[in-house]
């Protein structure tokens, strides 16, 4: 095996679907023995990991021991105007995002790298945002504290722009005009793409002088 993550272990908290899956199959490609992990798995190869429930996190990581690799793409986005907000949805977000995170430094036995999501949205508030933004915010500031707390392994979170990973493709016809709009708020004039997600967080995993930072992927937006 010649691949940069050869016999490295590598754990992909939301590894089953989009930028998630990509990145497991890309560090497979690599070379590297993936896990993935979902909160509610379909089969006994996924691992069940519900960053909602301490037990289902500390079991996750006694049953597959020290890896080298840890990230987590996990988000629960939430809107809602401040007064018709749910304090339960709020609750989940935090949990995918700021509660989670310091779980997995907890329980699992990290050796060379942790990586989180972030978001733009933390940067462009706007009605209706506040805990999709708040949370994401927290990921930058996650990164800079785990990073101390955990070195020598390295914590690093990504923030990414717009990009076409399918979570879009809810907007049906609309969608292509949404793309283009994005687009053009960009100094790049485009959007992003899955591969711009899995080329960075294959560099974060593999460049031994960078942690405690966030890594912003939008074109320039902010």
């Amino acid at each position: 095996m010649t691949g940069r993550f050869a016999n490295d272990t590598v754990l992909v908290i939301g590894g089953t679907h989009r930028l998630g899956a990509a990145i497991a199959a890309a560090a497979d490609a690599e070379d590297a023995r993936v896990t993935v992990s979902s909160h509610a798995p379909r089969d006994e190869s996924t691992l069940h990991i519900d960053l909602r429930d301490e037990a289902s996190v500390a079991a996750a990581a006694q049953r597959i021991g020290p890896i080298d690799h840890l990230i987590s793409t996990a988000s629960m986005t939430y809107s809602a105007p401040i007064r018709e907000m749910e304090l339960s949805r709020v609750q989940e977000a935090m949990a995918a995002k700021i509660t989670g995170p310091l779980l997995l430094a907890k329980h699992f036995q990290i050796r060379q790298s942790l990586t989180l999501f972030s978001g733009q949205v933390a940067w462009r508030p706007g009605s209706g945002s506040y805990a999709t933004g708040i949370t994401n915010g927290a990921i930058a500031f996650a990164a800079q504290h785990l990073a101390a707390e955990l070195a020598p392994v390295r914590v690093n979170a990504i923030s990414p722009g717009i990009i076409d990973s399918g979570l879009w493709d809810a907007r049906g016809a609309e969608k292509a005009a949404f793309l283009t709009a994005a687009a053009s708020r960009t100094l790049v004039g485009g959007t992003g793409t899955v591969q711009d997600i899995v080329d960075a967080v294959l560099w974060i995993m593999s460049a031994p002088f960078f942690t405690g930072e966030t890594l912003r992927l939008d074109g320039g937006r902010r």
